[in-house]
């Protein structure tokens, strides 16, 4: 006798906006509807609570979240994978000493 196999769950793609806590993130997902009336494409936007189990992402990244049972009072979501790692860059002080030395060097 085989295994049922497991229903289909939702599945979104959205980008890290806030890593709120240890394995906990928060990923706004924006979609577009027409306004009631005029017609008027509208841009709109839904913020969920995901659970990250690695601490893999980071701000800016877009993932793939997949519904899942209540993980704690708001997650619903976990991540499934990172599909675009956001550009992080490195800022360092410079000072005084350091132009001076390039401009001689």
């Amino acid at each position: 006798m085989s295994t049922p196999a497991r229903n289909n769950r939702k599945t979104l793609i959205g980008n890290v906006t806030s890593r709120s806590g240890d394995k906990s993130i928060k990923v706004t997902v924006p979609f577009k509807v027409p306004h009631p009336r005029y017609q008027k494409v509208i841009n709109r936007k839904t913020v969920v609570h995901v659970h990250d189990e690695k601490n893999e992402t980071h701000l800016g990244d877009k993932v793939e979240i997949m519904e899942t049972r209540p993980i704690s009072r708001l997650k619903r979501w976990r991540v499934i994978n990172v599909l675009e790692r956001a550009i992080i860059a490195d800022v360092a002080a410079v000072s005084e000493a350091d132009v001076a030395a390039a401009i001689k060097a």
